[in-house]
């Protein structure tokens, strides 16, 4: 099988190299490209195209990166689009691997009618992400970033929106809205504090040491903290909404680290404003970047960070090994 892998500033050639010695050590060939752009923040703003407007809005022409591409049975991507004109180029395509766990950046459907097969690298920033997830609730609910930013301005903060409600995790309620492998991971880090885990999804059965809410209105109407952790599908789009915050109580946080599809902004705006919430961290957002004129910037009660949750060195370094691992299993078996 001949393959070719694109690298990016975040998933560099170097790494591809070393992660996919896997095809190489069965027999298959790889050859490695490089999407790079001059910064991070340049490779950001791409992916935020893509990510909002599809495979196809970031259109991939430069000759050296698609030299010889009818050759390939298996393009590997993280953020390189591989979009209809790709597509039609690689005449021997037959898989589309991404380095992620979603698969935006591939125009999936038009990959399927030509007999592609689309494979993502589920899980692959899951620890990174569930990590954070605990750092936000930590940074929140004890106003560690809040502080620290008065702290560099020279002001001894102590005029906390939350003042009279700041709780330890320890025997909190923490209800977590997608049971996956983040939502578990979670579920785990935050046992260690004390915590009583309870959680929501109708395709988790049974998990041990959590209780399971067969709908959402029901947990947060129990959870100190609420967490959520789904995939952005028609049908979780703004799953939590106005409803669903007005059933929540006023000394209760809540937490997105996943994708901000799920959640009605607008609502999540209103309610904060209100103070209906004890307060929220934030890490992804409708319009990213966040603009100057956002309603999220003039409000005391949430944590706001730069879409940060899966984006760790171990997580990128990880996974063409992971990918690759995975590939060759299903692929032998």
């Amino acid at each position: 099988m001949k393959i070719l892998a694109f690298g990016d500033n975040l998933i560099t050639p170097e790494m591809l190299k070393n992660g996919l010695k896997a095809f190489e050590d069965n027999g298959d060939t790889v050859e490695i490209r490089d999407w790079s752009h001059k910064s991070v923040e340049a490779l950001q703003n791409d992916n935020i195209k893509v990510e909002q407007h599809g495979a196809n809005a970031v259109e991939v022409n430069d000759h050296e990166l698609l030299k010889n591409i009818d050759t390939f049975d298996l393009i590997i991507t993280q953020f390189t689009p591989i979009g209809k004109n790709i597509i039609d180029k690689a005449a021997k395509l037959r898989y589309i691997g991404v380095l992620r766990g979603g698969i935006e950046n591939v125009d999936e459907e038009y990959a399927n009618s030509k007999g592609i097969k689309v494979l993502n690298t589920a899980g692959r920033n899951a620890r990174a992400v569930a990590e954070f997830t605990v750092g936000m609730i930590l940074s929140e609910t004890r106003n560690i970033a809040r502080t620290n930013a008065q702290m560099h301005r020279d002001i001894w903060f102590k005029d906390f929106p939350n003042k009279d409600n700041i709780p330890e995790l320890g025997g909190k309620t923490i209800g977590i809205i997608g049971f996956g492998h983040i939502g578990q991971l979670v579920a785990k880090f935050l046992d260690g504090f004390g915590a009583k885990i309870i959680y929501y999804d109708p395709y988790v059965s049974d998990a041990k040491g959590a209780k399971k809410y067969n709908n959402i209105e029901e947990l947060v109407q129990e959870a100190d903290i609420v967490t959520i952790h789904m995939r952005a599908t028609e049908e979780t789009h703004h799953i939590i909404n106005q409803h669903i915050f007005e059933l929540m109580d006023e000394k209760t946080y809540f937490i997105n680290t996943a994708r901000s599809a799920l959640v009605d902004e607008k609502a999540l705006v209103r309610v904060l404003s209100e103070r209906r919430l004890a307060g929220a961290a934030i890490d992804t957002f409708d319009d990213e970047p966040l603009p100057a004129n956002s309603p999220f910037l003039t409000l005391p009660n949430v944590t706001l960070t730069s879409h940060l949750a899966g984006t760790t060195a171990d997580a990128f370094k990880n996974t063409p090994k992971l990918f690759a691992e995975r590939f060759l299993k299903d692929k032998n078996n």
